[in-house]
């Protein structure tokens, strides 16, 4: 049987329910998104439900050390199709098994979360050294992000504690979402762009009048600190992936 679910991280936890509520035996979890009918399949649509939702993940805070927790959750948010069925299977072999259960490396699902998790931990650090501000003319510093996988839940913290004094926003270009600080709160947005508008680096009109001075110190900052000699791009491009050089005010062509 195959169960299908909405994407969100509530109605995989409904699924769950589900399937404890109904014992249809073997299932395999897909999203709406990826789903495709098979003629010998028996499919039954899940049912979001806050308060079943709720349920589980009580039942999950009972069973997994918050570290666990932490790796679920970054594994939802990897958003990889093959994700959703492994945490709906760790989750059913949590519960029916003592505590401890994840720690059984032999487990396949124990194994894919660990591993989804290390990647989604990868990117949100990544992000949280990459990313570079614009200050518009209102005052407002912006940052557009396209990241592999949807990590705007796990930055918002560092950003909001680390530049607590300014008005912010980060933006998903690739989900079309991001996130607002106020000085105050951080609540999450969408922004209509106009067609034709630069959503990677906003028009300079848009920009503060000294914001292209700023990025011209930063450039030669850096071009002034470079030492020729000790140049090794293969390890710096080791640790500074090129597919994130498009965020680096450093790295923007002269």
């Amino acid at each position: 049987m195959t169960y299908i679910f909405d994407g969100s991280l509530q109605g995989l936890l409904s699924a769950v329910f589900e399937w404890f509520d109904r014992k249809p035996g073997k299932v395999m979890l897909k999203s709406t998104e990826i789903f495709q009918p098979e003629a010998f399949t028996e499919n039954f649509t899940v049912t979001t439900d806050a308060e079943k939702a709720d349920r589980v993940w009580a039942g999950l805070e009972k069973k997994l050390r918050k570290d666990w927790l932490r790796k679920y959750y970054c594994s939802y948010l990897s958003e990889i199709p093959e994700a959703y069925n492994h945490l709906f299977q760790f989750t059913l072999y949590i519960f029916q098994n003592q505590l401890g259960a994840e720690n059984n490396y032999g487990n396949e699902h124990v194994i894919a979360l660990a591993k989804y998790a290390k990647s989604v931990e990868r990117e949100k650090h990544r992000m949280e050294a990459f990313i570079r501000f614009q200050k518009t003319g209102d005052g407002l510093f912006y940052a557009s992000i396209d990241p592999d996988f949807n990590v705007l839940p796990l930055i918002s913290n560092h950003f909001k504690n680390r530049y607590a004094d300014q008005q912010w926003v980060i933006y998903d270009l690739k989900r079309k979402y991001g996130l607002h600080y106020n000085l105050t709160t951080v609540e999450e947005i969408t922004i209509s762009f106009t067609n034709g508008i630069n959503k990677q680096n906003p028009s300079s009109i848009l920009m503060d009048e000294d914001e292209a001075l700023y990025a011209t110190l930063w450039k030669d900052y850096f071009k002034s600190a470079n030492i020729v000699a000790r140049k090794n791009t293969k390890l710096h491009v080791q640790h500074v992936p090129k597919r994130y050089w498009k965020y680096l005010t450093e790295k923007a062509p002269v």
